[in-house]
């Protein structure tokens, strides 16, 4: 019995992982699609969602599983908990990717304003957010996650500010109010898919270090520099010594 738990916890982690490198293909596919016009691009992205969906599904059947016929310690109870909330989080980034895909069409025919709003540095931004967090996922090593929580502010400040943008332009350009209106929804997307990725970041430290971070991830340069005042042997501080101790619970919901 002990056997084949380890051997389903195992396949859990498998298909997580592949789940993230699925997700992280859409949204690459998304924006490169988007950066080119490519509508055909889009349309396999629409199509290939079905794929994210029943792996989803089996992921979720996989943690049922365990939980029906197991008693999980604490160790493993945090990986399945956190697997059933990255494999959401994940699902619902899918789903962004699919939402880019299907505003290319309205936008594709506007080049000139994708290069006026620099949406290339927000996309390229937010790609590599997606493709960290996944690399994150499969390796577990938490090292990185503060530049997860930074990456993620910065994309929220560019797409806030190019929202105003557009919405200004808006107002004095009723030519563009439909490939303004894609464009919004695009931003919304994006904004949304580095929420997500921080989210998985939290997950995975929860599952590696038993430490809840939610809202502690605006004092995190301040949790770092007082971590690194108590080195004195030459050891790099660790997400342990740049938090205090908290009870194992369940990650934060976003």
């Amino acid at each position: 019995m002990e056997r084949h738990f380890e051997l389903e916890l195992q396949k859990l982690n498998k298909r997580v992982n592949k789940m993230g490198n699925l997700v992280a293909e859409q949204v690459h596919n998304a924006f490169d699609a988007l950066l080119r016009g490519d509508t055909e691009l889009a349309r396999l992205i629409i199509e290939k969602d079905r794929k994210v969906d029943k792996l989803d599904n089996k992921i979720d059947k996989l943690c049922q599983s365990i939980f029906a016929l197991a008693q999980p310690v604490a160790t493993d109870l945090r990986l399945i908990m956190s697997s059933l909330k990255m494999n959401n989080d994940l699902e619902r980034m899918g789903d962004h990717a699919v939402t880019i895909a299907q505003k290319i069409e309205g936008i594709s025919d506007y080049p000139d304003i994708l290069a006026e709003l620099h949406m290339e540095e927000i996309v390229k931004m937010t790609d590599l957010i997606v493709n960290d967090v996944i690399t994150i996922l499969n390796t577990r090593n938490t090292a990185f996650v503060k530049d997860i929580f930074e990456l993620a502010l910065s994309i929220n400040e560019k797409t806030h500010a190019v929202t105003a943008r557009i919405i200004e332009e808006m107002m004095h350009k009723s030519e563009v109010i439909v490939v303004a209106t894609n464009l919004i929804i695009v931003l919304t997307a994006i904004e949304r898919l580095a929420g997500y990725s921080t989210n998985i970041a939290e997950s995975i430290v929860f599952i590696v270090d038993g430490k809840i971070i939610k809202h502690k991830k605006k004092n995190f340069d301040n949790q770092e520099a007082a971590a690194e005042s108590h080195i004195g042997q030459g050891d790099e501080p660790g997400l342990d010594q740049m938090l205090p101790p908290i009870s194992e619970a369940t990650p934060s919901e976003g």
